[in-house]
């Protein structure tokens, strides 16, 4: 099953992927995605490694971004690709029918090729400007998800569909009105003064609303 809350690392100003993931681990996050750019492979082989062992201890789930080699090394339970990485049947090639693959959108006519693709959830946005992601797609907005989402649904696309891209606490309760399944978040968790109470708190909030959606 897909969580409806993701957290995705960033290196801390006082440490290193893993320092980010085990806090947020130690917070109650269940979904892990280690997103590390312009490292070595060597080393974000590492990371993946050390994260797959933590999360193995925490009960939680890894996902790792953009490196199906990587992820299937590591032994992580899933693979998250870019709209401009390696394409999903290709990488399904790599790490076989078993893993969990996701897949970015920003449109819906990515959402339809992302189901076309067969991906296991499809992470939408940006939702607002974020300092996490170098190349950005067009914000979408509360209107965006909304205009998007209406057209999922008369679709009748069941694929999750998880909000991402500068997300905070007072966001989640708009966009699970909008029709979403879940969010994604970094910093709202990374920075928060209490990191535990903040993973409890969202967590509340995306089972509450979702069951209001549906």
């Amino acid at each position: 099953m897909i969580d409806r809350l993701h957290y995705i690392s960033q290196q801390p100003a006082n440490g290193t992927h893993i320092t980010a993931i085990k806090a947020a681990l130690n917070a109650g996050a269940k979904w892990i995605q280690l997103r590390v750019k312009a490292q070595p492979e060597a080393d974000i082989l590492e990371y993946a490694l050390t994260a797959t062992e933590l999360c193995n201890e925490y009960g939680a789930k890894l996902i790792v971004n953009d490196h199906p080699e990587i992820a299937l090394k590591a032994g992580a339970y899933g693979l998250h690709l870019g709209l401009d990485d390696m394409p999903v049947n290709q990488a399904r090639a790599i790490v076989g029918n078993a893993m969990i693959i996701g897949g970015t959108a920003n449109t819906f006519e990515h959402i339809k090729q992302r189901v076309a693709e067969g991906v296991d959830y499809i992470g939408l946005g940006p939702y607002r400007f974020t300092k996490t992601k170098q190349k950005l797609s067009p914000i979408l907005g509360l209107e965006g998800y909304a205009e998007i989402m209406k057209k999922v649904k008369l679709a009748g696309i069941q694929t999750p569909i998880i909000a991402i891209g500068g997300i905070e606490q007072q966001d989640i309760n708009r966009i699970m009105a909008a029709g979403l399944y879940g969010v994604a978040v970094s910093g709202a968790i990374t920075h928060a003064a209490d990191a535990s109470l903040m993973v409890k708190q969202m967590y509340q909030q995306l089972n509450a609303s979702y069951l209001l959606v549906v």
